[in-house]
């Protein structure tokens, strides 16, 4: 149970990474941080690119349920909640 444990954590945080680097590259209203990589970066991350909305949507539902079955699992290995304390 602690491997896959220790695995869900591994998916956790380089979810969290890449979510963060994703959402930096999309092209906002200020630019995005697309703009720093010039010419190419802003034709691969920007505004037509749609996929890269879907490719973010699908990292957050990595991330967000990666935490919750990290929590579940936390709860079943132990037996306690952070709210037993």
């Amino acid at each position: 149970m602690s491997l896959l444990i220790t695995l869900l954590y591994i998916v956790f945080v380089l979810s969290a990474v890449v979510l963060v680097v994703v959402i930096l590259l999309q092209e906002g209203k200020g630019g995005g941080f697309g703009g720093a990589l010039g010419v190419a970066g802003q034709q691969t991350f920007g505004v037509k690119a749609s996929g890269i909305h879907r490719f973010t949507m699908a990292v957050a539902l990595v991330f967000a349920s990666s935490a919750v079955v990290i929590h579940i699992l936390n709860r079943i290995d132990t037996g306690k909640t952070s709210m037993d304390e």
